[in-house]
């Protein structure tokens, strides 16, 4: 439904553009001018009165007035009033005053009527400051009908609810006025509108460009060749991913999963299915780099030829990558090497939110060279966003989610005090015992009047004397990963203030403390915690905090999938930064509730499919 010329300007000074937009621009309050014809406690409307008297008190004007239609009296109280109130409530005058009716002891009274030049009208009020309610007003009369209604591609039960808020019926004003918010199928309805208009316009953004290669690889002798069996989630993954490759179109597309989740072998499945063309993946630091150089080694066929790039390749004219590497992994000395990128058919990055939009589109880029089409582009991620999110954005972009654990995760979490400090030392020497690590995580490096917590530097020493073998990083230490690996080979206990949520597997890291958690978001929480177990190990993750009642690590601590803990993240941060990477917010909206109203989404989000 198109607007008219100069209304649609009119509106888009306004922000909206399509009708739907006009539709969720929905009046803030009414005001009723119909006459009253029933004497009810706290009514609102018009009464006509006639004015008999004025008295005056401290601060305050009363009217003596009657009403013709009821026969009764009633006293209109102005209070501070102003020379212009005796004038125009002048005596023997008639009037049309808008109010709100008192009855206390059979009086009958109104509080700083107001004096009413048309009855029996409807006024809607708006909270647009650039355009007048009148105006506005009109415009919404004028297009919200039920016959413009009756051309959008939504559901016919929503129409009425719709229609009612700007052509309000006395039931609905009654609700209105009486709780200070429309009825719940008018506010259903604005609902539905929001989130269908929403997804539907990210459909309409998504782009889809030529590949360069359709890759036709199977994947079925390389799953039949490791020595272990995938998940079901797994499988999913590849078989989504074998799919995209041989698409004509560039595939674009999230593999989310949680941490420990075995997206490796997802990456390693899909370079075979790339071969003979060939894939680069990006990862955000060199052990990570090299940890999935030795897993590539081990479970790829010897005639994928494998190139490991960091900050510490000498760049070379004659190496494998001017030449013919299948499989290419590094860091973000990628994007200063010479590539060739004739034969790049697939860009993987892992901890995709780890690497800025610049960082990503370079690498897209060198990907690419010259040509028109594009590679095709898979994102890994061990941060998951909540359902609702990602089931928004997948309009945008498409998901798989690894939800099954190779190993089944075996982590207590315990909330502990000062008080529990002693056990807690008698847990870490039994662990060490039994060969196995911990970790413990500061808030901060150096002592800081603004927490009341331990630095590291006023802890390490007391670690450095009680145990041996005890690391230390400060997370900007230029050898920070040389640390966690003398660490992995030959560490009992390593302090740090952020240990790097991606990357270093530990096989022996059984407990990991974590001080002062309520100062972390619970993805970050759960990112460290799940640094614990990645082989099946016995875990253990203490939160030592000051504040042992606080109901969001209580409820953190019930929780070890990640999927749920990023539901748990938008119920407290009520929507806040749950998407990382390409758009860095969640969205925010202004009737739609992305904890209450999933059902809503679903509904839209099949009415487009269907559409």
């Amino acid at each position: 439904m198109d607007f008219q010329s100069d209304d649609y300007n009119k509106l888009q000074k306004i922000g909206i553009k399509h009708f739907l937009e006009l539709c969720l621009c929905v009046p803030k309050n009414y005001t009723d001018t119909t006459i009253i014809k029933e004497l009810k406690n706290d009514s609102i409307g018009v009464f006509e009165v006639e004015i008999l008297e004025h008295s005056f008190g401290r601060n305050m004007l009363k009217i003596g007035a009657f009403l013709p239609l009821f026969h009764k009296p009633i006293a209109l109280i102005f209070f501070h009033p102003k020379p212009f109130h005796k004038k125009i409530f002048s005596i023997s005058s008639k009037l049309f005053i808008y109010g709100k009716l008192q009855i206390q002891f059979s009086q009958l009274s109104i509080l700083q009527p107001k004096v009413v030049q048309q009855i029996n009208t409807i006024s809607l009020h708006f909270k647009k400051p650039s355009i007048k309610d009148i105006t506005l007003q009109n415009l919404c009369l004028k297009y919200i009908t039920m016959e413009n209604l009756q051309t959008l591609p939504i559901p016919k039960k929503y129409f009425p609810h719709i229609y009612n808020i700007f052509h309000p019926s006395k039931d609905f004003l009654h609700f209105f006025f009486q709780n200070k918010t429309f009825p719940k199928d008018s506010l259903q309805a604005l609902k539905f509108i929001e989130i269908f208009h929403h997804i539907s316009s990210l459909s309409k953004k998504r782009r889809y460009f030529p590949a360069k290669f359709l890759c036709n690889g199977e994947y079925k002798d390389f799953i039949t060749s490791l020595p272990f069996t995938l998940t079901p989630s797994q499988s999913q993954a590849i078989k989504d991913i074998s799919k995209d490759l041989k698409n004509k179109n560039a595939a674009r597309r999230i593999i989310m999963g949680d941490v420990g989740c075995g997206k490796t072998i997802v990456i390693l499945a899909s370079v075979f299915m790339t071969y003979p063309y060939t894939t680069i993946l990006m990862v955000p630091t060199t052990i990570l780099a090299m940890q999935i150089y030795e897993e590539a080694k081990k479970f790829l066929p010897q005639y994928i030829q494998i190139e490991c790039i960091t900050s510490a390749t000498k760049s070379s004219e004659n190496t494998l990558l001017e030449n013919q590497a299948h499989f290419i992994i590094g860091t973000q000395a990628l994007l200063y090497q010479k590539i060739q990128s004739k034969d790049l058919a697939l860009v993987i990055t892992d901890e995709q939110h780890r690497f800025g939009t610049n960082q990503r589109h370079q690498l897209e880029k060198i990907a690419q060279g010259s040509l028109e089409s594009k590679p095709h582009f898979l994102q890994f991620s061990a941060t998951p966003i909540p359902r609702t999110l990602s089931m928004i954005n997948s309009n945008l972009i498409d998901y798989s989610f690894i939800k099954d654990l190779p190993f089944k995760k075996d982590i207590t979490t315990k909330i502990i005090h000062k008080k529990d400090f002693n056990s807690l030392l008698t847990h870490i020497q039994n662990e060490i015992k039994a060969n196995h690590q911990c970790v413990i995580v500061y808030p901060l490096v150096e002592e800081s009047e603004h927490i009341d917590y331990l630095s590291l530097e006023q802890g390490a020493p007391f670690w450095q004397k009680h145990f041996e073998n005890v690391f230390v990083t400060f997370g900007g230490d230029k050898n920070k990963e040389e640390i966690l690996e003398n660490f992995r080979d030959h560490g009992d206990i390593l302090l740090a203030t952020t240990l790097i949520e991606v990357g270093i597997s530990l096989p022996r890291l059984s407990t990991i403390v974590i001080i002062a958690p309520e100062r972390m978001g619970l993805a970050t929480l759960h990112q460290l915690r799940g640094r614990v177990s990645r082989n099946g190990l016995k875990g253990y993750c203490f939160l030592y905090t000051n504040n042992p009642k606080s109901p969001r690590l209580i409820e953190f601590s019930k929780h070890l999938s990640g999927f749920d803990i990023a539901e748990l993240d938008l119920k407290y941060r009520n929507g806040g930064d749950l998407l990382q990477g390409d758009r860095q917010s969640g969205e925010s909206f202004k009737f739609f509730n992305m904890q209450e109203d999933y059902f809503l989404l679903q509904e839209a989000q099949a009415l487009i499919q269907k559409l």
